[in-house]
């Protein structure tokens, strides 16, 4: 039974789900403050996790640190960390509202 629970977890999509939910949770800590009032993480699929930001100058601000993003992230998540992030400027998610 206990091989068989993170199987359906993962065909379900929850497992990435419960990873998506614990970054939102973290993200401000992760990024700092000040970039979490100007980014979000939209969504994580196939260890990809895309983050919105409300400017193409967050974007690059936060570009230009994404492999210290990355490394907090697998710090925190060991193997369920996303390998990869995909910034996009965009109006909607936690800071636009």
């Amino acid at each position: 039974m206990g091989a068989v629970v993170p199987e359906v977890l993962r065909d379900l999509g929850l497992a990435e789900a419960a990873v998506a939910t614990r970054i939102s949770e973290a993200w401000s800590e992760v990024v700092g403050a000040e970039a979490a009032a100007h980014s979000w993480p939209a969504a994580l699929e196939a260890g990809v996790l895309d983050v919105e930001v409300d400017s193409s100058v967050w974007a690059q601000q936060l570009q230009l640190r994404l492999p210290e993003l990355l490394a907090e992230l697998a710090r925190r998540l060991e193997a369920a960390a996303p390998r990869r992030v995909r910034l996009r400027v965009g109006r909607g998610g936690a800071a636009g509202a």
